[in-house]
């Protein structure tokens, strides 16, 4: 049994435990307790004692009680200092209050904290795991990047969140989720806005598993017999990288080299993809130049690109098995990055200006590769 009242401290519970000796050790005196009586006596069956086993009773008590005898007639008796006193004495009119249950202040500081096992909703968390977990998420939106997500890895969502006017067209989505149990939310455009991050969010959005980048040695071992390898350096833009993600998918481009392969799942890359990036292998470059020794040694032809030097593309003869490296759209590639070309080429115009976008070269430079290798 437990109650609880509040005082100037907080809130103090209260227990009530079981004694054995009816609180008879709060005394030097080990005289056994009523419920068991002294040697002799019969049991106490609830029945008025008489007076004077009553009188003897009071006489002998050396409890301390403030309400005892001697405190109805008025007369003040010390209380032992050897024995402390309760914070409250139980009598009845027949006596000394005789129940086996004492009562127990505890303050909350006291009480032990209880162990729910980790499934109260106030379970201890982890710091470094929830950014660990974090990390290893991110959010993707747009119907089509979404739709083709689902179809190609259902299992790496975690969440999803739609306004009602696209659940129509993520009919088998929405079963599947509910089928596996994968929390899903239909709400209106403005909370879709802040789940997603951005109001360009076509309508759905949702929380996935991040995919990890290859390195090269894993790529190579199931790489084809005709195959364009795409190298970009020092290109983050998300908004470039999803539109170079399309290009790719729609030529035939499996491999793309980036130097955080985390830039091609953000959502903003994967919604420019329209989809493009679920047919597109990242593989990591920690050090750029040796990835590309890595692609030159299992028999591939290092293509490097400018803007204003090298064969003009329409002249020049792309190799089936090629890595095309393209740099930022400011600077293009470095010069050691420049000179690990085998071909190097450009894109001839008018000279009006300095260079194309990144993500417009790469288009031109893959579709004269398909005419000539795949067509």
């Amino acid at each position: 049994m437990n109650d609880s009242f509040s005082g100037k401290n907080g809130k103090v519970k209260v227990m009530y435990v079981r004694s054995g000796d009816d609180g008879d050790n709060r005394n030097n005196d080990k005289r056994p307790s009523n419920n068991q009586g002294r040697p002799g006596d019969k049991p106490r069956t609830g029945s008025r004692p008489d007076d004077a086993r009553r009188n003897e009773r009071r006489s002998t008590d050396t409890r301390g009680d403030s309400r005892g005898p001697d405190a109805r007639r008025g007369e003040a008796r010390p209380p032992r200092r050897d024995a402390p006193r309760p914070e409250r004495s139980d009598r009845d009119d027949d006596g000394p209050y005789s129940s086996p249950w004492k009562t127990v202040s505890r303050a909350p500081d006291d009480e032990s904290a209880p162990d729910h096992g980790g499934i109260s909703g106030k379970s201890f968390i982890d710091p470094e795991q929830l950014r660990r977990q974090r990390q290893e998420e991110t959010r993707v939106y747009g119907e089509n990047a979404c739709q083709a997500l689902f179809a190609s890895r259902p299992d790496s969502i975690v969440r999803a969140w739609f306004v009602q006017s696209v659940t129509p067209r993520f009919r088998e989505a929405l079963r599947w989720m509910a089928a596996n149990r994968k929390a899903y939310h239909v709400v209106e455009d403005d909370e879709l806005a802040k789940a997603s991050g951005t109001e360009h969010h076509g309508g759905v959005c949702f929380l996935i598993k991040k995919r990890q980048g290859l390195d090269a040695d894993t790529y190579l071992q199931t790489a084809p017999a005709k195959d364009c390898v795409l190298a970009l350096e020092n290109v983050g833009n998300p908004h470039n990288l999803g539109g170079i993600m399309r290009s790719c998918a729609h030529f035939g481009v499996n491999g793309l080299v980036v130097q955080d392969p985390a830039l091609l799942e953000s959502g903003a890359a994967v919604r420019t993809a329209e989809g493009g990036a679920e047919h597109i292998k990242a593989i990591s470059a920690d050090n750029f130049l040796d990835v590309l020794a890595s692609f030159r040694k299992a028999g591939y032809t290092i293509v490097t690109t400018s803007s204003h030097k090298g064969t003009v593309l329409g002249k020049a003869e792309l190799p089936a098995k090629m890595v095309l490296v393209l740099g930022e759209e400011s600077d293009g590639l470095s010069d050691s990055a420049w000179q690990q070309g085998d071909i190097n080429i450009s894109i001839g115009g008018t000279g009006k200006v300095e260079s194309l976008n990144v993500s417009v070269a790469t288009g031109i430079l893959l579709a004269d590769w398909w005419r000539q290798n795949q067509a």
